[in-house]
């Protein structure tokens, strides 16, 4: 089994997903444990002074100005987490919990949290066991972290609350630790706050959105093409001189893309045949690049943000190389929170203009010789309209989804944590999102390849036959009389879910951005 090994200095996004989604094993490397080592001296040494330090010896948040008896300290760590896991409303997939854990482990495991390393292992543990702690939809503001969700995990740690284990079932969570041979946590000073204070589950959700957008935008390129082709549409406006000229790497990625699908087909360009010609192709099939291409950039700088993210130590107080122990603003979200609206900003508009292309697809006034909804025999023949309607539901949830999280602001903590940045929320409406853009693609891809196959006497492009063949293969059926349609818009989700829609296009045209 692959194995993650986590140092000092940060993790990379291949990582959070091997743990996240591959189960893979996690290590602390020797560096770590030093690092660890040496930072617990500095907070054991400022826990014996005198003085009140923030997160040491004191409350925290509003109520930080109370000095803390050493007698109540470890009380203090133990009920911050109790207090703070108080999430609520349906649980939070496996897949983002074991992101959120993961990435919590990375930045204690930087030296600047002051854990001691049997807290770490213990995470590291758990981790491998795999135990998912349950953490709820409600209760992060994206400032100070995502305290809630993180409290849960902690929560875990401590041998309390609720967990899933390797098997799926929920229980106890000390229950899961002592089958596993596990030693509950006993936190002392700063250790419950530094296992709450990061915006882990933010930045986790931001790594597997961007993944699958990266699968996405290329399948999106790949259904504007076949449908592009279905419409006898020109392909001259994907050349690589024009995009040259407006230079987005994301444009041209998307044309380039495109124009790699329609190669050698016999349905583009007819422009001239009809009995009505067309100057040009309507926005929706001539911009398919430039729409898609900003999606794509939009996405390069959220992976820039993301690596930043991930080379992070998120957490208040810090332990510092000099041994301060000071506090800080960088649990606040808003970096991660802003790129994360801007991705379902721009998954919205590649839904928007996915589903305008299918229902030109649909139209007999602007399909240019197709049967009306693609029907076998339209009138007693329905063909794709509901389809259409299904994907439009769609695209209107997308627009409401598309309403930047980040932009409200609820003051908390009685008006210390006064601006808060709401980045869960942005990410928790992004992994919608990207989930019904899924759907809107495949709903495009079913239509393109109907009508595609609807155009008696044209021969498709090599790689677009390739896509028709491996999508029938995988259960999407072709045209022909009315039948129950939700199962094979269903098998076009999973063809288009699953990656096997570029593998299919890809044996013909090689590798696509």
């Amino acid at each position: 089994m692959h194995t993650v090994v986590v140092g000092t200095s940060g993790t990379t996004a291949e990582d959070v997903i091997a743990v996240a989604r591959g189960n893979a094993r996690v290590e602390l490397s020797g560096e770590a444990l030093d690092a660890l080592a040496r930072a617990r001296e500095i907070v054991d040494a400022l826990a014996a002074k005198p003085e009140p330090v923030y997160g040491v010896s004191t409350g925290f948040g509003a109520l930080a100005s109370r000095h803390i008896s050493p007698e109540l300290r470890a009380q203090l760590q133990r009920n911050i987490v109790r207090s703070h896991a108080a999430g609520m409303g349906p649980r939070v997939e496996r897949e983002v919990v074991r992101a959120l854990m993961f990435l919590r482990l990375k930045t204690v495991a930087s030296g600047h949290t002051g854990v001691r390393p049997s807290v770490a292992q213990t995470m590291v543990d758990v981790l491998n066991a795999g135990i998912t702690p349950v953490v709820h939809e409600y209760g992060s503001l994206g400032c100070s972290g995502d305290l809630a969700p993180l409290s849960h995990c902690a929560l875990a740690l401590m041998g309390e609350g609720d967990a899933e284990g390797p098997d799926g079932s929920v229980r106890p969570a000390g229950e899961l630790l002592a089958e596993a041979g596990i030693e509950p946590v006993e936190l002392r000073e700063k250790e419950g706050l530094a296992l709450l204070n990061g915006t882990d589950g933010m930045l986790g959700m931001l790594v597997m959105a961007l993944a699958d957008l990266a699968k996405l935008y290329t399948s999106a390129d790949i259904t504007a093409a076949l449908t592009l082709e279905a419409l006898l549409g020109s392909e001259k406006v994907l050349a690589p001189e024009l995009h040259a000229i407006r230079p987005h790497p994301g444009q041209g990625a998307s044309a380039a893309n495109m124009a790699a699908v329609l190669k050698g087909s016999g349905l583009t360009g007819h422009f001239q045949e009809e009995s009505a010609p067309r100057v040009q192709d309507a926005y929706s099939v001539r911009c398919a690049p430039q729409v898609a291409g900003a999606g794509r950039d939009t996405m390069a700088h959220a992976a820039l943000v993301a690596s930043r993210e991930l080379a992070a130590a998120v957490d208040n107080p810090v332990v510092l190389p000099d041994g301060r122990v000071e506090s800080n603003g960088n649990f606040h979200g808003a970096p991660v929170a802003y790129v994360l609206d801007f991705l379902a900003i721009a998954a919205a508009d590649l839904g928007s203009i996915a589903e305008r292309r299918t229902d030109r697809l649909l139209d007999k006034n602007r399909s240019h010789g197709l049967p009306p909804f693609l029907a076998d025999d339209a009138g007693v023949d329905s063909g794709l309209m509901i389809a259409q309607y299904t994907q439009a539901a769609l695209v209107s949830e997308m627009k409401r989804l598309a309403v930047p999280a980040s932009a409200d602001s609820i003051p908390s903590s009685a008006m210390q944590e006064d601006h808060v940045s709401m980045g869960w929320s942005a990410a928790r409406k992004l992994r919608t999102a990207v989930d019904n853009l899924t759907r809107i693609v495949a709903i495009e891809l079913y239509a393109a390849t109907r009508a595609i196959e609807l155009r008696h006497g044209l021969t498709a492009a090599p790689a677009s036959r390739a896509a028709i063949v491996a999508a029938r293969a995988a259960g999407v059926q072709g045209p022909g009389p009315d039948r129950f349609l939700a199962p094979d818009l269903a098998a076009a989700d999973a063809f288009v879910r699953s990656g096997e829609l570029v593998e299919a296009v890809e044996t013909v045209t090689g590798p696509l951005a």
